[in-house]
């Protein structure tokens, strides 16, 4: 793998961090995990709009710009012969004094790693309530950030399986999220999922999914909601940038059938159109038509 730090691109087993960087002494990083499609990043603009907010809260002063890093992303995938391809892009505080600081970092760190995307193995999977909770987070909102033993302590409850999302539980036992997942469940005419307030990461994709549901008029719903009520779901699914939308067929022993609800087929089909269009920010889509008895995005 070819990765791109601060300048230049080098193999990876030839790439390092200082120990002085913050990013390592203390965890002061964000980082965005993106696919590209026919080698444009889906939702580029969404990504880093996250991700800007996410380091002027952690005082990292970042100045890239957007078409610089997007010719980075360009270039990272010839280098690495990859068209179709998962995108880290990881921002660490950089160098500086060994101790807490008190202003803002002024010289942080850039990394972009990229890899093919993996095979999907199945379009759905199983998942199970994890007995470790989710931690809270650290600042007002969940950040993207290197604070990531919780999910690797999840990770190890799970297991080496595959084919199984681990989904944590708040300390008040509400339905939190995935381990690299959110979450999101249908009954009726009705999308639900856990509201930022439960201590989530606000998926670029979550956002994405809950703005397709309101334009093709299911009723949205965020909340807190207990086991039991995700439970009783006609369908439940996940999200992330990497897996898209995955049905989950049972969540600890309760069975969800294939087609229990149309809305998911619909979602995933609008996923697939918005995909082919190279979409560079969600926000785009203004209306979902049928014309020919087939979707159609309308952007601006």
């Amino acid at each position: 793998m070819i990765v791109y730090k601060d300048g230049s691109w080098q193999p990876i087993e030839e790439t390092n961090v200082s120990v002085m960087d913050h990013g390592f002494l203390y965890g002061v990083g964000l980082f965005e995990t993106f696919r590209t499609y026919n080698g444009v990043p889906f939702l580029f603009h969404d990504h880093l709009t996250r991700l800007r907010e996410g380091l002027e809260s952690v005082y990292i002063d970042w100045q890239e710009s957007d078409e610089h890093l997007e010719e980075l992303v360009t270039d990272a995938l010839k280098k690495n012969e990859v068209t179709d391809g998962v995108i880290r892009l990881n921002v660490t505080a950089g160098i500086s004094n060994w101790g807490l600081p008190t202003d803002t970092y002024h010289a942080p760190s850039l990394l972009l790693f990229t890899r093919p995307v993996p095979p999907v193995a199945t379009e759905s999977k199983g998942a199970v309530f994890l007995e470790l909770r989710r931690n809270t987070p650290e600042g007002d909102t969940r950040l993207k950030s290197h604070h990531y033993l919780n999910n690797l302590l999840g990770k190890r409850e799970l297991g080496a399986r595959t084919d199984v999302e681990g989904v944590f539980l708040t300390k008040e036992g509400y339905v939190a999220e995935g381990l690299v997942s959110n979450i999101f469940w249908i009954i009726g005419d009705t999308i639900y999922t856990p509201s930022i307030s439960t201590g989530i990461l606000n998926g670029v994709t979550r956002k994405f999914i809950l703005h397709l549901s309101a334009l093709i008029g299911l009723e949205v719903k965020e909340g807190t909601f207990t086991p039991e009520e995700i439970l009783q779901g006609d369908e439940v699914f996940i999200t992330n940038s990497t897996q898209e939308i995955v049905r989950i067929d049972q969540l600890d022993g309760k069975v969800f059938p294939e087609g229990g609800s149309a809305w998911l087929s619909y979602l995933k089909e609008l996923y697939k159109i918005s995909t082919e269009q190279q979409l560079l920010s969600y926000q785009q889509v203004k209306k979902v038509e049928v014309k020919n008895g087939k979707y159609e995005l309308i952007s601006d």
